[in-house]
């Protein structure tokens, strides 16, 4: 089978201050961002992958109350630390698709790293105040904090550990059976 879609994997300046990796999952031909069920799929494999064998959590700062409602409905576990934010600490594989087919026009964020075990009430307060640019004071203390814009067909990986080139090791092994071409922009 042919190559369905594309990833593009580049390093991003965003700052003398911030290292980051920007994702974007495009149709080959038209550049167009691959969204829907394919593209939470795709999202849904990579993400875990991307954490390998840290602990991961995904963190919600906006629409809690539907966000609420579908983790109750699909018996996700979850966790409000303030008000004002919803995580869902590594869902299971077979929730992820769902969950980032369902809440894909919102922006929301991704942690990966050891400060999870314990939680982390500074980056969770952040989050409901100033949502996902919390993670810019708070990416080095994990293996990254990610800007997941799947509507967009965007991820943006903040990482003093993953260069691109290791991104684009980890979606391989991920995506390899799902036809994504992982490749650096032309």
């Amino acid at each position: 089978m042919d190559t369905l879609y594309r990833l593009e994997v580049e390093s991003f300046d965003l700052g003398s201050d911030v290292r980051a990796v920007g994702l974007e999952l495009l149709q080959p031909e038209t550049r167009e961002p691959v969204i829907g069920s394919d593209a939470a799929g795709i999202w849904a494999a990579l993400l875990p992958a991307l954490a390998d064998r840290e602990p991961w959590a995904i963190d919600f700062f906006a629409h809690l109350e539907r966000v609420r409602d579908f983790c109750r409905r699909n018996a996700i576990t979850f966790r409000e630390p303030n008000a004002h934010a919803i995580i869902v600490p590594q869902p299971e594989q077979s929730q992820l698709q769902p969950l980032f087919e369902r809440f894909a026009g919102e922006t929301f964020g991704v942690r990966a790293g050891a400060p999870l075990l314990k939680g982390d009430s500074s980056v969770e307060g952040a989050l409901a105040e100033r949502g996902v640019d919390a993670y810019h004071a708070a990416y080095t203390a994990y293996l990254f904090c990610s800007v997941c814009d799947f509507e967009g067909g965007f991820l943006t990986v903040l990482s003093t550990r993953l260069w691109a080139s290791e991104v684009m090791r980890r979606a391989r092994g991920a995506l390899e059976s799902l036809h994504v071409q992982i490749t650096r922009p032309s």
